[in-house]
């Protein structure tokens, strides 16, 4: 797998969320590469929790229409996982609120364009029309613990890809859908659902491929005691 050799402080800022792609398929063996490399993540016990699962063909076309289909009648599903905080503190509303700003301002999508935003979001369901399009989810009996270790081995996957030239989404909205998902893969009830991998090759023209976030400041996050 030919490596794009770029300095890592390089790779870990230009690695952003890429939500649409070229219709360029992946080399052949180039996701089973990544995904060996991005095991090497830390995993206490050498646990190694989670599982990867590619989606092509009916099953990828299957779970997609699903999903779309419960999210325009508004179904809601209880979470495997608890992902934000409930209630989330206003400190942490206002950085939600500030990325899809940033998103939705790329898109020149107004905040009162509820249909347009709605558009945009149905679009995590058909993993960005990626190329690849993976479902990671955890053994049910995993502690909590195993989610860190499954999250330091996603980054690796996304930093891997973005090394060979890729881009890459973490799509959190699937986990919104567990049963949905399960029923309709024939997945069993010792599968948590985690979220959603879109994979491929960023189209350089897409405005909302140009999306940064804003991230904290060491200050703000960062302090010494002695």
């Amino acid at each position: 797998m030919p490596d794009q050799n770029f300095p890592f402080a390089e790779l870990l800022t230009r690695r952003n969320s890429t939500r649409r792609f070229l219709d360029r398929p992946l080399p052949e063996g180039m996701l089973a590469g990544l995904l060996a490399l991005a095991r090497r993540a830390p995993s206490g016990a050498n646990l190694q929790p989670g599982e990867f699962i590619a989606l092509e063909g009916d099953a990828r076309a299957r779970l997609s229409a699903a999903l779309v289909e419960a999210f325009r009648a508004g179904r809601q599903e209880p979470e495997d996982y608890s992902y934000f905080p409930q209630p989330l503190p206003q400190s942490l509303r206002r950085r939600q609120v500030a990325a899809a700003k940033e998103l939705y301002g790329a898109l020149q999508t107004g905040r009162d364009d509820r249909a347009g935003r709605d558009r945009q979001f149905e679009r995590n369901f058909n993993f960005f029309d990626a190329p690849a399009a993976l479902l990671v989810t955890i053994d049910a009996r995993m502690g909590s613990g195993c989610y860190m270790d499954l999250g330091m081995c996603l980054y690796g996957l996304m930093l891997a890809a973005a090394a060979q030239g890729l881009g890459s989404c973490a799509i959190g909205a699937l986990a919104s859908y567990p049963g949905l998902i399960r029923s309709t893969l024939g997945l069993g009830g010792e599968h948590h659902i985690v979220c959603g991998i879109a994979l491929g090759y960023a189209d350089p023209e897409a405005a909302e491929n140009t999306v940064r976030t804003e991230r904290l400041k060491p200050e703000e996050f960062f302090r010494t005691l002695r």
